[in-house]
């Protein structure tokens, strides 16, 4: 049987934690033909390499959905699973993002539905540990006790088994296969809280010689489920959009080319051009491939590829980019790479295999989570075996069975995960929300975690530490002749090319409200510059290669000096003398200086990442205080100089605004983009500086601290109740004090850590950046 090895991408349903993914990975890596299943959970998909002869997408389906999970097709959307969904209304043919669409309405219309439960039951919860216990206000009044008492019972029920269902379905799992996650803890601590409390009602008659049928945990069931099934909603909405960077990248390929095969000109797909097809692009179209020019001059404009904003002069046997846009002249050009090989395909996978990172907090929660359950189990058993055998000895059985029922429920409520489950999503959604108010964009909790212990922050120059935008610099006259008449002879000129440098000298001719004289006999010479008459005059503006066409000698200081600074200049000139020099160049933000002193200050290494020329480069880094440059490296090597930084043990932020940024914005610990950049480099990004102010970086990085500071205190503190509580709950002090935790103290003391939680976690919005 010939070997049949295939790598696909599948969007994967279900998949709700970090845990979920370990899973999911771990059971498609045993079955045979699996070589490798690489799973991104931040974008939820799966990158299974496979041998078809051997295994189908049916058989993974099959081996996950045992666990409640399935692989759904990149392509079309079509999920192979036979599962069944939770809607009868679901259909298979949903595509990926329409699934999630789907989830996401269905826990939202949970959400409405159980929140209005959630805050009756915890005001119930309050007034009654505060009457009973603490005498702090009169009880319930009797005919209200005898209606929520009969109400409950109907909400939980609801609660739990509609509601919560995803919850059983973890608990279920648990059971059959021993597969722990969130999902399990949530069940085990609601279902034995919910069947405690059924028993009482139900058979309150019987058992009320022997307990305390009036004490019940159906609100403990709604509040915690509630809270969890709230937290997956803003989780699962903040989650939507993350896999977007690759549809954005895709979309920049041209679709179709126009190849000249047999001497005629055929307009095909971009999957059918082959390596060394010659294609004819138009002025305004994308270059559709990877390849060399064997005809025609022209401008290319880069920026989506470069992130630099000033096109680039192409003549005979330059290279050009797939996806880049021909500004001018028509082209022929020799197809060199296509489909994968092309540069934009190269970056496409660099993002896609950089993005799939995890936090290392949810990790931690994960490993505990996965003994959680277990270990609670086994301590509420040990516990009630304690009370039935030992505490016999010293009261009445029945009496032991009570306290011990109770303190078996105690340990299993008291340790149910609400506070765990909410520490980190909820910070996470105050911290965002923060963020957005003061006009940054956070995708996830990983970039948040990082971005808390950075060491260095790697920035490139164009459109980040600069304005992205070419601006006419300076304007330096020679012989008798002024600025204002450079620049109106030379606006006179620019008005009519299409040559995008003609953009900045009309700008400036607009700004500093220049007359403009009428040209004749106007003519662009390609690659060179334009010419035309002007009073009978004959004027050029171009490149120096226009100049030495004219037999001119420039001034070398002017032009070394405009070079040094990262300076294109612009020689307007007659047939006989050059009347003066422009020149014309990107320029730096107010802003950049301010930053980098307030990043130096937050004590981060900083250093300029650019393709630009080492005096270019140290020119602009030294204007902005800037210590550490590293230029002259391609698009394609950004990633790799991050790497560089990681391999000697520093955790680095990229801030970028180019497509050649995506593939460093996704390698770094945290890519930061700037939001004026291209949508690719926005979405590789898990933080978005809006309107490409850079003045938010040392914001975003004081927020991720105090957000990352509020989850660790958030952890503490939903640990600390259930170390603290859980040997209260099993009765450690009452042999010695006669204390026993009731059971209103113990889901009241349940809910207030969450409430806790969640408070602390609002704390955010009052901290000043």
């Amino acid at each position: 049987m010939l070997n049949n090895k295939q790598t696909k991408l599948f969007s994967i349903s279900g998949m709700h934690c970090a845990s979920c993914a370990n899973t999911i990975k771990r059971k498609l890596e045993k079955l045979e033909g699996v070589d490798s299943c690489l799973i991104n959970y931040g974008l939820e998909n799966a990158k299974v390499k496979y041998d078809s002869n051997k295994v189908d997408v049916s058989d993974m389906n099959q081996e996950i959905g045992k666990f409640g999970y399935s692989l759904v097709s990149g392509e079309n959307g079509e999920s192979s699973s036979h599962m069944n969904h939770d809607d009868n209304n679901f259909s298979n043919n949903k595509t990926a993002k329409e699934q999630k669409l789907f989830e996401l309405g269905k826990l939202k219309k949970n959400v409405q539905i159980v929140i209005p439960f959630v805050i009756v039951s915890v005001i119930m919860m309050i007034w009654e540990v505060g009457a009973m216990t603490f005498n702090l206000w009169p009880e319930t009044p009797s005919i209200l006790s005898v209606f929520l008492h009969h109400l409950l019972p109907i909400i939980a029920t609801y609660t739990m088994f509609v509601i919560g269902l995803p919850y059983l379905k973890g608990l279920l799992t648990f059971f059959k296969y021993r597969v722990a996650n969130m999902d399990t803890l949530v069940g085990m601590g609601t279902l034995v809280a919910f069947l405690y409390s059924f028993t009482l009602s139900a058979f309150e008659k019987v058992l009320s010689p022997y307990l305390n049928t009036q004490q019940t945990y159906y609100d403990v069931v709604i509040v915690v489920i509630g809270f969890i099934t709230l937290g997956k909603y803003l989780e699962t909405r903040s989650k939507l959009k993350t896999g977007e960077a690759l549809e954005n990248l895709l979309g920049l390929q041209a679709k179709t080319a126009l190849v000249i095969r047999k001497g005629k000109e055929l307009e095909i797909p971009i999957e059918e051009v082959v390596v060394g097809d010659v294609i004819r692009v138009k002025p305004g179209q994308k270059i559709p491939v990877d390849g060399v020019i064997i005809e025609g001059m022209s401008s290319i404009d880069e920026s989506m590829i470069t992130g630099e904003s000033i096109p680039v002069d192409k003549s005979l046997n330059d290279l050009v980019i797939g996806a880049t846009i021909n500004k001018q002249g028509s082209l022929l050009i020799k197809a060199s790479k296509v489909g994968s090989d092309t540069m934009l395909s190269q970056i496409i996978n660099m993002v896609e295999e950089a993005q799939g990172s995890k936090a290392p907090i949810e990790k931690i929660v994960d490993k505990i989570s996965s003994v959680f359950v277990p270990v609670v189990l086994v301590l509420s058993l040990v516990v009630l075996a304690s009370w039935m055998i030992i505490g016999s000895q010293f009261m009445p059985f029945s009496q032991a069975l009570t306290l011990g029922i109770v303190s078996f429920v105690g340990v299993l409520v008291i340790a149910c995960p609400c506070a765990m489950g909410l520490a980190t999503p909820t910070a996470v959604i105050v911290g965002v929300g923060k963020a957005a108010q003061n006009g940054i964009l956070v995708k996830n909790a990983e970039s948040l975690e990082k971005a808390n212990s950075l060491d260095y922050v790697v920035m490139d120059k164009t459109g980040t530490i600069t304005k992205g935008i070419p601006q006419v610099t300076n304007i330096l006259p020679l012989k008798n002749i002024s600025s204002k008449q450079i620049l109106s002879l030379l606006g006179s000129l620019e008005k009519n090319s299409e040559h995008p440098l003609s953009k900045a000298i009309i700008e400036k001719v607009n700004l500093e409200k220049i007359y403009l004289i009428k040209v004749d006999n106007f003519s662009a010479i390609e690659g060179k510059g334009l010419t035309g008459k002007i009073k009978g005059i004959e004027y050029f503006a171009g490149n120096l290669k226009l100049v030495t066409d004219l037999k001119l000698k420039v001034d070398t200081k002017i032009i070394d000096g405009f070079t040094f600074e990262g300076k294109t200049p612009v020689v307007l000139m007659t047939k006989n003398e050059i009347l003066g020099y422009v020149g014309i160049a990107d320029t730096i933000k107010e802003e950049s200086k301010e930053v980098v002193s307030k990043l130096y200050k937050l004590g981060l290494k900083i250093v300029m990442l650019t393709g630009d020329n080492k005096n270019t480069a140290r020119y602009i880094a030294n204007q902005v205080g800037i210590k550490e440059v590293i230029a002259e490296v391609l698009p394609a090597n950004k990633a790799n100089e991050v790497k560089k930084l990681q391999l000697k043990g520093y955790r680095v932020a990229m801030v970028g605004d180019g497509i050649n940024d995506a593939p460093a914005l996704a390698t770094a610990d945290v890519g930061i983009a700037m939001g004026t950049g291209t949508d690719v480099a926005i979405e590789s990004a898990g933080i978005t500086l809006l309107g490409g102010n850079i003045s938010k970086l040392p914001k975003a990085i004081k927020l991720a601290k105090a957000t990352m500071r509020t989850i660790k205190q958030n952890l503490f503190w939903a640990f600390f109740y259930n170390v603290i509580t859980i040997p209260v709950a099993a009765g450690i002090l009452f042999p010695f004090f006669g204390i026993l935790l009731n059971p209103a103290i113990a889901g009241g003391a349940m809910a207030f850590s969450s409430v806790s939680v969640v408070a602390n976690a609002l704390r955010l919005k009052t901290v000043k950046l």
